[in-house]
């Protein structure tokens, strides 16, 4: 029986130490300079923005208090994801392979970071490591353990207030899926010229069989004058999602894995359903959707549409909650170009409010799903060069933005990835390396000589300083003030210009601001107007280490270079 979460509502006092922690530097007076700290040189400034060299600076000005940070974990679908690889993640009996019971013994690891949600990429039974061909759809690929332990692992997530989604991959199934070999034995049986009889074999009518090759997405079937369509690949041949008896079985589906107690699903391929019509895919996502809320009033979707913001936008007229931000994403997405500096915050903050506007008019209830990278794509580090400022840069502005986002499976640790092989993409979690248990082996196929550049999960975890550390501290604060996920966003056009922005988000009577700088140099930036006055410093997220020097005094603040200060 699936436990309802209940609302966490506690407050941590943290003191000073726990900005340290984060690696967000000394706060201090403006103008005292950190230890070892280089003058910072002048820079052009926006707009009632001033460097901080030749700001004037008050001889009574004091270092922003120690912030306290409250827990407030609000029982609904904006959660904090943590997107597993299964066979990548944690091996509960030693046959190299991860499974389910690998990662129930992960929770608190989970947990620890901030996550209150998981995305398991696809364990239903399929051929291949990879799972995004399945077989039985009834059944957790044995590689990964039974239904048993998916009924235990979403028990344990429940307890721990964790919501757990799974991969649905029904685009296509595999061609040894026994609907269709059994439909392609059919076929083949069929006298020349004679057409099939559905009440004879009714799984002829599951797939998109046709006697012509209509394009290159059709693929022979063996020993027989037919064809099948399988736009991914000859292994995974579309299924016929308009046909009647398939719409009752994907709900028979869904009924299964929502009494073993999934919480949700990704759609896999969405865009794909009916390639030649967007509005056919956006009616079938609005119907399962409804059914399964039927089941679970609570149930969460987040669908895959592979696709520049305005299409994405014109998906959520299905009234489906969230759809992946591929706008924001990958290594020419806005997220990553932020956290480089190559995109100003100005940019990336106009983009934000783009998605509350383009996203929220075609579904005023709609989950933002923000993401950096996937298991489908070279991983962050790779794209910043194994840069530790850059990679916290990314990961604080991921972590500011509406919605729920998610991290990948090693993202918070710095693991790398290596060309395009997709079985580089999902290589172990690094979690030590003095001790081996619960490691699995990387999926075959994969290079031999990748070498992880930063520190496994269990030296990171002792390091203030740590990207592990980094994003505990990010998921902290997003913990601390529900308004970040979830609040109207308005842009301080005054100050928002270059490497600086200034927007408040306002949810439920609840106001916070945040300031960026993904420059290399402090600023100071007037806040008059934009905040009460009695604001404080309600959370620091520095990227560029401790040297830095950050004060408030009378509205005007100090923010240093590769930093996110939140007030309220």
């Amino acid at each position: 029986m699936k436990k309802k979460l209940t609302v966490v509502n506690r407050i941590v006092a943290l003191g000073l130490a726990a900005c340290l922690l984060a690696g967000c530097g000394n706060i201090r007076p403006s103008g005292e300079a950190a230890p070892g700290a280089a003058p910072t040189d002048n820079a052009e400034a926006a707009p009632g923005v001033a460097s901080a060299d030749n700001a004037e600076t008050a001889t009574d000005a004091t270092a922003p208090p120690a912030p306290t940070l409250p827990v407030n974990i609000i029982d609904d679908n904006y959660r904090n994801y943590y997107e597993i690889f299964p066979g990548s993640f944690a091996d509960s009996n030693g046959d190299g392979c991860g499974d389910l019971a690998g990662i129930e013994s992960k929770l608190d690891y989970i947990t620890d970071l901030g996550c209150n949600g998981i995305w398991l990429t696809p364990i239903m039974e399929a051929p291949s490591y990879h799972k995004y061909d399945t077989t039985d759809y009834y059944s957790v690929d044995p590689a990964f353990g039974t239904n048993d332990d998916f009924r235990s692992l979403a028990d344990a997530c429940h307890e721990k207030g964790i919501r757990l989604i799974i991969d649905l991959v029904i685009n296509h199934s595999s061609n040894e899926h026994p609907w269709f070999k059994e439909a392609c034995d059919y076929l083949r049986s069929l006298p020349e010229g004679e057409e099939p009889d559905l009440s004879v074999c009714p799984y002829v009518a599951y797939y998109l069989f046709s006697r012509e090759k209509i394009d290159g997405t059709y693929c022979d079937v063996p020993g027989s004058d037919w064809y099948y369509e399988a736009v991914f690949y000859y292994t995974q041949p579309d299924l016929n999602l308009s046909n009647q008896a398939v719409a009752e079985e994907l709900k028979k589906v869904a009924d299964h894995w929502i009494d073993l107690g999934c919480d949700g699903f990704r759609m896999d391929a969405a865009m794909h359903y009916d390639d030649s019509s967007s509005t056919y895919n956006i009616e079938f996502l609005h119907d399962y959707y409804e059914y399964c809320l039927s089941r679970d009033p609570d149930f969460y979707m987040v669908s895959e549409v592979w696709a520049p913001e305005k299409t994405i936008a014109e998906y959520y007229a299905s009234a489906t909650p969230s759809f992946f931000n591929f706008d924001a994403a990958d290594a020419e997405g806005k997220l990553i170009k932020a956290g480089r500096g190559t995109l100003g915050a100005d940019k990336f903050v106009r983009a934000c409010l783009e998605y509350q506007e383009t996203f929220g008019a075609a579904n005023p209830d709609y989950i933002d799903a923000p993401f950096i990278t996937n298991h489908d794509m070279g991983r962050v580090a790779n794209a910043v060069m194994s840069d530790p400022v850059a990679l916290k840069m990314t990961a604080g502005l991921l972590l500011s933005m509406n919605g729920s986002p998610f991290i990948y499976y090693g993202e918070e640790i710095g693991m790398k990835s290596k060309g395009k092989p997709d079985e580089n993409k999902r290589l172990h979690m690094n979690w030590s390396v003095t001790d081996t248990t619960g490691i699995c082996k990387d999926p075959e196929g994969a290079d031999k000589d990748i070498e992880q550049n930063f520190a496994p999960a269990d030296e990171q975890m002792k390091d203030p300083d740590s990207l592990y550390s980094y994003y505990k501290e990010a998921l902290a604060i997003r913990n601390a003030y529900p308004e970040i996920a979830r609040g109207e966003i308005e842009i301080a056009e005054g100050l928002t210009d270059g490497n600086i922005a200034v927007i408040t988000k306002t949810w439920n009577g609840e106001s916070i601001t945040i300031v960026y700088n993904n420059g290399d140099d402090a600023a100071e930036v007037d806040l008059s107007g934009v905040m009460d006055a009695d604001a404080t410093v309600a959370g620091v997220l520095c990227a560029a280490g401790s040297d830095t020097n950050i004060s408030l005094h009378n509205s005007a603040l100090t923010i240093p270079g590769k930093c996110i200060i939140y007030l309220k």
